[in-house]
């Protein structure tokens, strides 16, 4: 019997698209339900009734919430392809170290830098610069944070990159003049087949933000 796989998820989400890529390395096939966050389905505050938050993968009918424990389930439900976390159990905790650093810094920096203007924007611009460099220093020579392949961290980072166009915009600064080596490395990544088709084109991501100020009146 094959696996019934759906993904609720919302477009330019960086946390959904991570499980869009987890699912296209694998190679599965799966059902992607739109989800209008405004309106939520019933479905959504059915499958994740605690937070209320997409992405929520439903394997045979149950749920999975929260990007980084999505895509670890993937990972170990299907290990038999393209393995995202290493073997090694020090290295696998690295990998959810840096993981987690990336959750737990770039969201709220990002927002930021469309969000808000002068001290605060300067502030957030400054130590989201600061967070990609110490990235840049995990990544160091290798092709990948996961070394020869994309792995658990890659996953984690390269979502994000098609939302550095609207940072870059709306917080005037450019981040491959600050961390060229991190750009390099999402250029590297969108060669692959999965990534490229798992994110968001940045230019529709950037109308997305730009109505999203729109919204909250931020001119």
């Amino acid at each position: 019997m094959a696996d019934e796989i759906i993904l609720l998820d919302f477009w330019p989400s960086m946390f959904g698209m991570r499980v869009r890529l987890a699912l296209a390395e694998k190679g599965l096939k799966y059902e992607y339900k739109e989800e209008d966050l405004r309106n939520k389905s019933p479905l959504l505050l059915e499958m994740n009734p605690v937070h209320k938050k997409i992405p929520v993968l439903i394997h045979n009918g149950k749920p999975i919430c929260e990007s980084l424990i999505i895509v670890q389930y993937i990972d170990e439900v299907w290990h038999d392809k393209s393995p995202l976390l290493p073997s090694d159990p020090y290295q696998r905790a690295q990998a959810r170290f840096w993981a987690d650093y990336v959750d737990k810094k770039l969201y709220e920096l990002g927002r930021k830098i469309w969000s808000t203007k002068g001290e605060e924007q300067e502030t957030a611009k400054k130590e989201f610069i600061e967070c990609l460099k110490l990235l840049e220093g995990e990544l160091g020579d290798k092709p990948y944070f996961g070394g020869e392949k994309i792995g658990f961290v890659d996953v984690a980072l390269v979502t994000f990159s098609c939302w550095f166009h609207a940072y870059e915009s709306f917080g005037n600064f450019s981040i491959e003049a600050e961390c060229p080596k991190l750009i390099a490395w999402t250029k590297r990544c969108m060669e692959k087949e999965s990534v490229s088709s798992s994110l968001e084109d940045p230019h529709k991501v950037h109308g997305f933000v730009m109505g999203m100020k729109k919204k909250l009146g931020i001119e």
